[in-house]
């Protein structure tokens, strides 16, 4: 069972036969909120480290990688973007990635557990450095319900920063919950949504792609990003363009970007969509 013992945090795995480790120094907190149970942790190299269900969400060291690709590809793929939602992101990185980009007007984060951005407030202030930008909205609520009475055509990018399909999160990942994300996003819009591990989460990647596809949107995306605290170490990122196709990305404006990355760049969001030849076979319709 995964938990905190000898001074390690073990994730186990069962469904992979794999299980991952991290060294402990000593439990911080822990609160248990209506939608979860939240603990946090210090580690021995990888600072804190956030654990919601027993499952590892972020820690100190590696969070950048995730929240930076969930990030600035879709919003430099994106042609202009200006209004932008955050489903889930209650740690509050993908926020302080999004506000990064001068032309954003306007960010509102819907996250359904508020005890999560309040204990990242406490645990990884660093994350949460840009909720008072005044173009921000946090927001406690329904994702789902919120997509569902969004005004049709009214936001530009939307970001599913989700726990996996699992509890909170199960209704994420379903042709419901992307044909309200269809409707509400503006000519050229896109949703970006984490898509698990290519890996060992093949068939649910999969049912994802199947499910943007049948709730109408017109081209997809995926691409892939190392992320070293989740199952297997790869993760991936899917995104679903309303119309059109992906015929690149704005690399000039990526290129001369004002703000600092730790690991996006243009030549990262170019290799981020090479597919190796398993995934090639597992996807092609």
């Amino acid at each position: 069972m995964s938990g905190f013992n000898n001074n390690w945090y073990t994730e186990i795995f069962a469904a992979s036969g794999s299980a991952f480790g991290l060294q402990v120094t000593k439990k911080l907190d822990e609160v248990q909120s209506p939608f979860q149970k939240i603990e946090m942790y210090e580690t021995t190299h990888f600072g804190n480290l956030m654990v919601i269900d027993d499952v590892i969400m972020l820690s100190s060291r590696d969070n950048f990688l995730y929240h930076e690709m969930l990030s600035h590809p879709v919003l430099f793929t994106h042609a202009k973007p200006k209004n932008v939602v955050i489903i889930g992101g209650g740690d509050c990185g993908t926020l302080r990635e999004v506000l990064k980009h001068p032309n954003i007007e306007q960010v509102t984060q819907i996250d359904i557990d508020e005890q999560v951005t309040r204990m990242a407030e406490k645990y990884f202030p660093e994350l949460c450095q840009s909720n008072n930008d005044p173009r921000a909205t946090l927001a406690f609520a329904d994702g789902i319900k919120f997509m569902r009475e969004a005004a049709p055509e009214s936001i530009d990018v939307i970001i599913v920063d989700s726990t996996d399909p699992i509890g909170p999160g199960e209704g994420l990942f379903n042709c419901a919950f992307y044909d309200s994300c269809r409707k509400a996003l503006r000519q050229g819009g896109i949703l970006v949504q984490q898509s698990e591990s290519p890996l060992i989460h093949m068939p649910l990647l999969k049912a994802m792609r199947d499910a943007m596809q049948d709730a109408g949107f017109a081209a997809l995306q995926t691409l892939l990003f190392p992320q070293m605290v989740y199952p297997s170490g790869w993760w991936t990122c899917t995104l679903a363009r309303k119309d059109g196709e992906f015929t690149g990305f704005r690399e000039a404006d990526a290129a001369a970007a004002s703000f600092n990355t730790h690991y996006y760049n243009v030549d990262i969001h170019k290799a981020a969509s090479a597919w190796p030849n398993f995934m090639k076979v597992a996807l092609q319709k």
